[in-house]
């Protein structure tokens, strides 16, 4: 077996463990006779799957017992329709828009009511995270919304916006699981599981319960309602079972390499060889500024796009793939998740080291 270095964006690496304990069950699920894949969701073993997984992922966050899990399809996307739909109460919501993901959520909040944009980084192409601590909040806001951590500019908000007062909402797709949170600080925190935590098709709400309405906009559809999910404990429909299974086993993973303080430690770890490296290299260089920077995904540029196209195709050929940058920057990107071992990023700087000793300028 040939596994390649995978710094995949999304979908992403999963621990090597977890997949070899998924192919053992593939056929027969602790001696049920078939595969999650095939067993009904309202079967007594999946139930126990998807409480399992819930609880697990309790203990790894802290989150108190008056915040609803839910398990969603539709993706981080679909949120950013969702959570207008579902808090908008007085039509007002305020966005600190830093990144890609955060300009799309803003931009369909508008569909919904009036969606202040409050803050941005777009000045310099998303570079930086602007200083949050004394915004101009909307007296009506329903919520201040953020993404916390931008998977393609590789920017990361180490300090959480002052929202005075009012409920922040945070999408934590790509740094979901990769440290310790206080869950109270948010109202609502979601994210798709594709980059750190399971395979593509599902998202995961933590929203508290006093957000968790009957009265929300007027045509929200029954599946686009908090409530009906929270009620139905997720089960309102067929959920994405197979992804809920995978999840709940990288919940197990992580219990056992040491919750989320120890993923911390090893992240801050595997970045501070990236970063060092590129803090020193005559070819290479970050695209961020230094106090915002990114543990889980990390951009990176030569100034030539001939060489970066380059080092692409040869990275990927000595197995390092999926380097190449977000098509709306360019360049490279490597992402580092909870599952890339130290070794893959040791790798990956020794193969840079390489090729920029043979294309340094003449």
């Amino acid at each position: 077996m040939n596994r390649v270095y995978n710094f995949s964006a999304g979908p992403a690496c999963l621990p090597e463990e977890v997949l070899r304990e998924a192919q053992e069950e593939m056929l027969d699920y602790k001696g049920c006779g078939m595969s999650v894949m095939e067993m009904s969701h309202r079967s007594k073993v999946f139930e126990e799957i998807i409480h399992e997984a819930e609880q697990d992922l309790r203990d790894l966050m802290g989150i108190p017992d008056h915040y609803k899990v839910l398990f969603l399809q539709g993706g981080a996307s679909q949120q950013f329709a969702m959570i207008p739909m579902n808090l908008m109460k007085n039509r007002v919501a305020d966005y600190i828009v830093t990144g890609q993901w955060a300009k799309k959520a803003w931009q369909e909040a508008q569909k919904y009511g009036k969606a202040n944009k409050i803050a941005s980084s777009e000045d310099r192409t998303f570079s930086y995270i602007p200083d949050c601590q004394d915004l101009p909040i909307s007296e009506d806001a329903d919520y201040v919304y953020i993404c916390e951590n931008n998977t393609i500019y590789g920017t990361k908000f180490k300090t959480l916006p002052n929202t005075k007062g009012k409920t922040l909402v945070a999408d934590v797709s790509s740094c979901f699981l990769s440290e310790p949170v206080d869950v109270e600080k948010y109202g609502l925190i979601y994210g798709g599981v594709q980059k750190n935590i399971g395979p593509a098709g599902m998202v995961i709400v933590i929203i508290r319960e006093d957000l968790i309405r009957e009265d929300v906009l007027p045509g929200t559809p029954t599946m686009l309602t908090y409530k009906t999910h929270a009620d139905a404990k997720s089960l309102y429909n067929t959920p994405n079972c197979y992804c809920i299974y995978m999840c709940g086993k990288v919940f197990k993973w992580l219990k056992r390499n040491g919750g989320l303080a120890a993923m911390k430690e090893k992240n801050e770890k595997k970045a501070a060889i990236l970063y060092d490296f590129l803090d020193s290299s005559s070819l290479f260089h970050g695209t961020v500024e230094k106090k915002d920077r990114s543990l889980m995904n990390v951009p990176f540029v030569t100034g030539d796009k001939e060489l970066d196209a380059k080092f692409v195709k040869e990275a990927e050929e000595a197995g390092f793939v999926n380097l190449k940058g977000h098509r709306s920057v360019g360049g490279m990107r490597a992402s580092i998740y909870n599952a890339m071992p130290i070794e893959g990023v040791e790798a990956l700087v020794a193969f840079m080291k390489k090729f920029e000793e043979e294309n340094q300028p003449c």
